[in-house]
């Protein structure tokens, strides 16, 4: 799925220094705005509106996008915890992040002894993004 508008939006340039990305200071925004959407024609089937009874791993990018996701889908501050923790961690480490975050929550799910490894949660949304944010 492509976001509206977003074409131009994030860049990749590959380098002889290895892989570059330009985003626009608009790209928070167009993420955040455009994820309800997407999540809703995907969860409608299995009946699914409520965001915050699913477990989340996306592609954090950085913390401006985390804040306006948050915001935007009304998300508890615990749906994105280990996504902000990796963050802070290893930084943003590209599309490798979400299983760096999956790892994460599988280890603390155990270690609670939850239900199921994504938090004790049943369903999951994975999400990274890139050129033309797609």
């Amino acid at each position: 799925t492509i976001i509206p508008e977003s074409s131009n939006a994030i860049r990749a340039h590959l380098r002889e220094c290895g892989m570059t990305f330009h985003l626009v200071p608009e790209v928070p925004a167009l993420i955040a705005g455009g994820l309800g959407k997407i999540l809703a024609e995907a969860f409608h089937p299995l009946g699914i509106s409520d965001w915050n009874s699913i477990f989340w791993v996306p592609h954090p990018g950085g913390p401006a996008i985390l804040d306006q996701v948050q915001e935007a889908l009304r998300l508890k501050k615990e749906r994105l915890s280990t996504t902000r923790e990796v963050l802070s961690q290893y930084g943003n480490i590209s599309g490798a992040s979400v299983l760096f975050i999956l790892d994460e929550m599988r280890r603390k799910s155990k270690k609670e002894g939850l239900a199921t490894t994504g938090e004790g949660l049943d369903y999951s949304v994975l999400f990274g993004f890139g050129s033309g944010i797609t």
